[in-house]
């Protein structure tokens, strides 16, 4: 405890460099699991969902002698191709970020990373692997998953102090391995490289991915020179864990922990203690982390927290953040024109056309009259069952982008489905307005008209077709990309045919993903389809009129659209078909006599 805090200073100014940023001694108690878990979110993922990060329950710190982290608490241990975590600090956006583990691995295969610095780019990627003779080298790389490794051969399930360091200015990153603590730097490292310069560094990182070793890992410290990361601090502070500065929290969020720590003071003794301020008035004074602050969503927070030794500050940090508020549309042609990164509820009633059913992210494509999008839903919000043909309304969520397909990310679950059973009507399409007019179509349900593939064989999983209007130039890609459906392994037509999927887009380039075998219709290029049999002609016609006709020659419903799916004509008509008002182009006619509909498609010259 320290009773003086001006003279202590005055005493150990000349020696102490104060130059520590974070202490992590995997100090979480008895009890082991997730580490992102037990450590109250002080470590969080950024990447996988599967095979977490351990945390090894205490009394289980790996040791090394002199070093200040060793034999504290627990540790981390992973070897897996899933999750990766970080923790984040203030960030270090000049001079040089040092970090120093103690690891041990107990297998390594060909040569990975498993630790970096993080920010807005990996930073000081930290690798090993086998020698060829069964003992490890290890290695670093700067900004590249490409490490220089050094030469010195390592023990298998032996510790070793790992220290590595980024110099922001010149991109130079170097690691030492250590058998024992050294007071400073070695002038020759175990390996060095060279990358990426001017990056701030914000967090730590742990990956797993293929290769990487089997490592148990413990007392991670960062500074910003040397002699912190082999010294104690001996000067009182405080550091806030959570959140990170400048984070910001979806919609609904009714409270957020500050979580904080405090070095180098007793705070259980009198005057000593850590107040709250939150904004420009003070909010709660002696306060034990974590410490929750309500909140509304659209504001933001400044939260200072102070450390006060004799009921003197002697440290304060402060953390800003905010919570995200929703706009709310009634259609998804109101979504799809918002803002990627901001937050919506989507007033209106939209019905699902296909439901994803392989793989983990949960997706469905809606749409309503006007517009489609994708739900991508990692998270698994949409917990109702919900199944093709429901109409769903209040959904919320995020709006995101991947390789230009507009996205929206679920942040609340929906009681179920408003509607059931609702049918949804392709858009009609040519291969040039799909090329030229794709964002009209993306996450819609299409159909494709009177195309030719030019491939031939069987059907697989994530390939591109190119097709080509039959007997024209116009070219459009379907892309079979819904790998566990009847339409693996069935054969690519040769004839011309129709193609029912979803509209969609990879970076500018226009496609449509068929999900069914029956999607893709070789008797309907230039065929009618449904229930009954009526003849029409001339077609393709120059004329004003054209004639319908069927075995009764009752009055017939008959319904014209664009392909754009616009009604362009609605009428009752015995034979004959007014088109005098229509431009060239392709149309669809509903034709329905006597309770029986069909569908032809008609071309005017």
């Amino acid at each position: 405890m320290i009773k003086n805090y001006l003279l202590l200073v005055a005493l150990l100014i000349s020696t102490v460099s104060f130059g520590q940023v974070l202490t992590e001694d995997f100090d979480y108690g008895m009890t082991g699991g997730d580490l992102t878990t037990v450590s109250g979110g002080a470590w969080v993922q950024h990447s996988g969902s599967s095979g977490p990060v351990a945390y090894v329950a205490a009394p289980s710190g790996l040791t090394m002698a002199g070093y200040p982290s060793s034999g504290i608490g627990g540790h981390a241990t992973f070897s897996g191709t899933s999750q990766d975590i970080n923790r984040a600090f203030p960030a270090i956006s000049s001079g040089t970020v040092y970090a120093s583990a103690l690891v041990n691995l107990s297998a390594v295969g060909s040569g990975n990373y498993f630790m970096h610095f993080n920010s807005g780019g990996f930073r000081a990627r930290v690798g090993a692997k086998d020698d060829g003779g069964g003992n490890i080298l290890y290695g670093i790389g700067s900004s590249s998953s490409t490490l220089t490794y050094g030469t010195t051969p390592y023990s298998l399930n032996t510790t070793y102090l790992l220290v590595f360091s980024y110099e922001i200015a010149t991109g130079i990153t170097n690691l030492h391995v250590l058998s024992a603590v050294t007071p400073t730097e070695p002038a020759t490292p175990e390996a060095t490289n060279t990358g990426s310069t001017g990056t701030a560094i914000s967090a730590i990182a742990f990956r797993q991915s293929s290769n990487i070793p089997a490592v148990a890992i413990d007392g991670v410290r960062i500074a910003t020179n040397w002699n912190e990361i082999m010294n104690n601090s001996s000067v009182a502070s405080v550091s806030i864990v959570t959140p990170a500065d400048n984070s910001t929290f979806t919609p609904g969020t009714s409270s957020v922990d500050v979580t904080f720590t405090t070095q180098n003071i007793d705070l259980m003794t009198a005057g000593n203690q850590v107040n709250i301020t939150v904004g420009a008035n003070p909010t709660d004074a002696d306060v034990t982390s974590p410490y929750a602050i309500p909140t509304t969503d659209g504001t933001s927070y400044v939260v200072t927290v102070e450390l006060l030794e004799n009921n003197m500050v002697i440290d304060t940090k402060m953390v800003s953040f905010s919570v995200e508020s929703e706009t709310q549309v009634a259609t998804i042609t109101d979504l799809r024109a918002g803002t990627v990164g901001n937050y919506y509820e989507l007033t209106g009633q939209a019905f699902i056309s296909y439901i994803v059913t392989e793989g983990t992210r949960n997706q469905k494509y809606i749409q309503d009259g006007g517009a489609g999008i994708l739900i991508d839903d990692t998270a698994g919000t949409l917990s109702a069952p919900l199944n093709i043909g429901d109409g769903i309304v209040g959904l919320k969520g995020q709006l995101s982008q991947f390789g230009g397909v507009l996205q929206f990310v679920p942040t609340e679950n929906i009681p179920g489905a408003a509607t059931t059973g609702n049918t949804l009507t392709p858009l009609f399409v040519t291969a040039a307005e799909l090329a030229t007019n794709g964002e009209s179509y993306e996450s819609r349900l299409i159909r494709l008209l009177n195309v030719e593939f030019a491939d031939t064989g069987m059907f697989a999983d994530n390939t591109n077709y190119t097709v080509t209007t039959a007997g024209g130039t116009d070219m459009t890609v379907c892309r079979v990309v819904f790998g566990d459906e009847d339409l693996i392994g069935t054969a690519i037509p040769s004839a011309p045919a129709d193609i029912i999927g979803i509209g969609s887009e990879f970076n500018g380039t226009y496609q449509i993903f068929p999900r069914y075998a029956s999607d893709i219709n070789t008797t309907l290029g230039t065929e009618e389809f449904g229930t009954t049999s009526f003849n029409m002609y001339p077609n393709p016609t120059n004329g004003s009129t054209v004639t319908i006709s069927s075995a009764s020659n009752n009055a017939k419903s008959v319904k014209v659209y664009s392909i754009i799916g616009k009604q362009v004509i609605n009428t009752t008509i015995t034979n004959t078909l007014d088109v005098s008002g229509l431009q060239s182009g392709i149309y669809v006619v509903q034709i329905t006599e006597n309770g029986k509909s069909a569908t032809k498609k008609l071309v005017i010259k």
